[in-house]
C-alpha cells in the first residue's frame, strides 16, 4: 500500500482550518447584516460582484482570468463595514468556483474559495477601522496622507492574507516554501489589489459629509460605476489584442519547432545508428530536469531544443567516421570531438529566445574538468548540459551500435554510477537512477541480445604484433598455387580459406562479392562457423562488411556478431572480425572477412596479409561479379515456380 504524502495531509488539515474560520466569519457577518437595516448600496454591490464574476475575462492561451469584482468587495468593506465586505468577498469566491472546470470543482475547493477571501477582507477591514478610529475621514492638513496610510494597510493585509492562505496550501501540498510559492505566483498581482482598494477610496471620499450635505451611497455608486466599466472595456480590448498576438506567436512557434525537428531528423538520418535516439533523449532529459527541481520555463525549453539538436555538429563529421563499427583512432576522435563546438556555432546564428547554445557546446564537459571542448568543471557546466550528457550516455549504452550490441540496463546503470563524481554531476546521476528505479525512463527497443558486462567485449585497434616468418610465405605459396587453377568466386574463397585459416587462427570466413544490381554484398563463399545465409544480401553501409565496402576501409577486431544474420547473432560464439575491401581500380569487387571466437584475435600482420590477398584476387573477384546474374535468374525462376504452384 502506498504511503500517504505527509505534505498533502498537512495541507488538508490547513484547508479545513481555513474553511472553518471563513464559514464562521461569513456566517457571523451574514447574521449581522440580516439583523440590521439592509443597505441598498450593499444590495447593489452584491449584484455588481455577481455580474463581474460572471463576466470575468478568460485568456484562452494562458491559465489566467481577470475580474473587477475585487473592487466591489473592497468598497463594501470600506464604506459599509467588515460584515458587508466579508459577505461580498465570500460571494466573489463562489463565483470563482463556478468558473472552475467541473473535474476540479470539489466541495472542499468551493468552501476554501469562499472562506479565504472572506477571512482576508474581514481581518483587513477590522484592522482598518481599528486604526482609523471613529472617524475614517477627518479634517486637517494630514487627512490625505493619513487616508493613504490606512488604505495601504488595508490593501497589504487583504492581499497578503488572501493570497498567503492559498500559497500556504500549495506549499504544504508540494513540499515547497509557502514564501517561495507566494513570490512565484502571487507577488506580481499586488498592483491589482492596490488598484481595487484605491478605486474604493473614491466611494469613501464622495460619501463623506464635507459640507453638511453628505452624498447618499446610491448617488456615489452612480458616479463611480462608469470607472470599473471603462476599465473593464479597456482591458477587454487590450486582452483581445494580446490574444491575437499570442495566437500569431503560437503559430510562429509551431513553425519554429517543426523546423528544429526537421533539422534534428536530418541528423538522425545521417547518424544511422541512433534512430529515434534524439526523441528519447529529449523526453528523458525534460523528465530528469523536473525531478531535479528545474522550474524555469526558459531552461526547460532550452533543454528540449538542445536534446533534439545536441548532435547537429555531426553534419561536419564524415560518415565513415560517424558510423565506423569500431573504436576511433586518435585523429578520428579529434574530428568527432569537433561536433560540439561546430554545433554551437551553427545554432548561435539562429537567435534562440532561451539558452540552447551553451547546452549544445558543453554537453561533453566532464564534472572533473577532463571533458571537451572547454574543460569546464562542476557547477560551471550548464545544468542542461549536465542533464543531457547523463541521459545521452544511458541511451547510447542501451542502444545497438555498429561496434557493439546494446548493454544490459543494469550494466549501463552501473557504468553511470562508476562515473558519478568524475564525468557526471552526482546529483544528476542520483536523480536519474531514482527515475529509472521508478520505471519512468524510456529505453531504446532491443534488436538483439544485450551484453551483460560493458567491458566484456573490448574493441582493440592495435593488438600485439605477430612476427611474420616462413609460415606466412608458405601460406602465400599455397594460395598462389590454388589460385592458379581455374574457377569462379566460390573457388577463390575456398582457396583463401584453405590457405590462411591456420595462419590467421580464424573460425569462419566469408567472401562477399558486390552485386551492383541491388547495391549490396552477396556471400559467394562461406567457410567455418555460420555467419550469413547463402541468399543473404548486405546493403552497403550496413553491418561490418557493408561499412567496409562503402568506405573502402579495413576494420580490425570489431564485434563479429554485428556481421551475422539476426538469427545467428543470439547463439554465435564469434567475437572478433577482420574485414578488408576488395577493389580493382575504381571498381568495388567485394569484401573478404575473417572471424574468430577469441577477443582481439587479429593483429596488424593479419590485416596486412588479408589486404595482400584482397589485392591479389581483386581482378578475378571483380570479373566474378558476372556470376551473380545467373544466380539471380535462378532465384527468380524458383520464386515464380512457387507462386504458380
Amino acid at each position: 500500500m502506498a504511503e500517504t504524502n505527509p505534505g498533502a495531509k498537512r495541507a488538508a488539515q490547513f484547508v479545513n482550518a481555513v474553511i472553518c474560520a471563513g464559514v464562521l466569519i461569513a456566517g457571523y457577518s451574514g447574521w449581522q447584516i440580516l439583523t440590521g437595516p439592509v443597505s441598498l448600496a450593499l444590495i447593489v454591490l452584491l449584484a455588481l460582484t455577481v455580474i463581474a464574476g460572471w463576466l470575468a475575462i478568460e485568456v484562452p492561451a494562458m491559465e489566467i482570468s481577470f475580474s473587477i469584482s475585487d473592487t466591489f468587495s473592497t468598497a463594501a468593506a470600506l464604506v459599509i463595514g467588515p460584515a458587508a465586505g466579508a459577505v461580498t468577498a465570500a460571494i466573489d469566491g463562489l463565483m470563482l468556483s463556478f468558473r472552475m472546470q467541473k473535474s476540479t470543482r470539489t466541495v472542499q475547493r468551493v468552501l476554501f474559495n469562499l472562506a479565504a477571501p472572506a477571512v482576508g477582507v474581514w481581518l483587513a477591514s477590522q484592522a482598518f477601522f481599528a486604526a482609523a478610529g471613529p472617524d475614517v475621514l477627518i479634517d486637517g492638513p494630514f487627512r490625505v496622507p493619513r487616508l493613504f496610510v490606512l488604505l495601504t494597510l488595508f490593501a497589504v493585509l487583504n492581499f497578503g492574507i488572501s493570497t498567503g492562505l492559498v500559497a500556504a496550501v500549495v506549499g504544504l501540498e508540494s513540499r515547497k516554501s509557502p514564501v517561495t510559492v507566494w513570490k512565484e505566483h502571487f507577488l506580481g498581482l499586488w498592483l491589482t489589489s492596490l488598484g481595487a482598494t484605491f478605486a474604493s477610496m473614491l466611494m469613501l471620499v464622495l460619501s463623506h459629509d464635507w459640507r453638511g450635505q453628505p452624498m447618499q451611497p446610491l448617488e456615489v455608486l452612480l458616479l463611480i460605476a462608469p470607472l470599473p466599466v471603462i476599465l473593464y472595456v479597456t482591458f477587454r480590448h487590450a486582452v483581445g489584442r494580446a490574444q491575437d498576438q499570442i495566437e500569431h506567436l503560437g503559430g510562429m512557434n509551431r513553425v519554429y519547432v517543426a523546423t528544429i525537428e526537421a533539422l534534428a531528423q536530418t541528423i538522425d538520418a545521417k547518424d544511422q545508428v541512433t534512430h529515434d535516439h534524439i526523441r528519447r533523449v529529449q523526453e528523458n532529459s525534460v523528465r530528469l530536469a523536473r525531478e531535479l527541481g528545474v522550474t524555469d520555463e526558459g531552461e526547460i525549453q532550452a533543454l528540449k531544443a538542445a536534446s533534439l539538436l545536441h548532435d547537429v555538429g555531426k553534419i561536419s563529421v564524415p560518415e565513415h567516421i560517424l558510423n565506423k563499427p569500431g573504436r576511433l583512432t586518435p585523429s578520428e576522435l579529434q574530428i568527432m570531438r569537433r561536433h560540439a563546438p561546430v554545433g554551437a556555432d551553427i545554432l548561435s546564428v539562429i537567435g534562440f529566445p532561451y539558452p540552447v547554445v551553451p547546452i549544445v557546446r558543453h554537453h561533453h564537459e566532464n564534472w572533473d574538468g577532463t571533458g571537451y571542448p572547454d574543460g569546464l568543471a562542476g557547477e560551471a557546466i550548464p545544468i542542461g548540459a549536465r542533464i543531457l550528457m547523463v541521459v545521452d550516455c544511458f541511451d547510447a549504452l542501451t542502444s545497438d551500435r555498429p561496434y557493439r550490441p546494446r548493454f544490459e540496463t543494469a550494466a549501463a546503470l552501473q557504468l553511470l554510477a562508476d562515473r558519478r563524481g568524475t564525468m557526471y554531476d552526482p546529483k544528476v546521476v542520483d536523480a536519474f537512477l531514482a527515475l529509472q528505479a521508478a520505471g519512468l525512463n524510456e529505453e531504446a527497443p532491443a534488436t538483439r541480445a544485450p551484453v551483460a558486462d560493458p567491458h566484456a567485449t573490448p574493441v582493440v585497434e592495435t593488438p600485439v604484433e605477430a612476427d611474420a616468418g616462413p609460415r606466412d610465405l608458405g601460406a602465400f605459396y599455397r594460395l598462389g598455387r590454388e589460385l592458379a587453377m581455374p574457377g569462379g568466386a566460390s573457388e577463390i574463397g575456398q582457396a583463401i580459406w584453405a590457405s590462411l585459416r591456420t595462419e590467421l587462427g580464424a573460425a569462419a570466413c566469408v567472401l562477399f562479392v558486390y552485386d551492383e544490381s541491388v547495391d549490396a554484398l552477396a556471400p559467394v563463399f562461406r567457410g567455418g562457423a555460420d555467419v550469413v545465409a547463402a541468399d543473404a544480401r548486405v546493403v552497403l553501409g550496413d553491418r561490418l562488411s557493408g561499412w567496409v565496402a562503402a568506405t573502402r576501409t579495413p576494420i580490425v577486431n570489431s564485434d563479429a556478431r554485428l556481421d551475422a544474420d539476426p538469427d545467428v547473432r543470439e547463439v554465435s560464439a564469434l567475437q572478433s572480425a577482420l574485414a578488408v575491401p576488395i577493389a580493382h581500380g575504381e571498381h568495388l569487387g567485394g569484401v573478404l572477412a575473417f572471424y574468430s571466437d577469441r577477443q582481439a584475435a587479429f593483429t596488424s600482420t593479419h590485416q596486412r596479409m588479408a589486404e595482400a590477398v584482397a589485392l591479389l584476387v581483386a581482378e578475378r573477384v571483380c570479373a566474378a561479379r558476372a556470376e551473380l546474374a545467373p544466380v539471380r535468374s535462378s532465384l527468380l525462376r524458383n520464386s515464380t515456380a512457387v507462386s504458380n504452384g
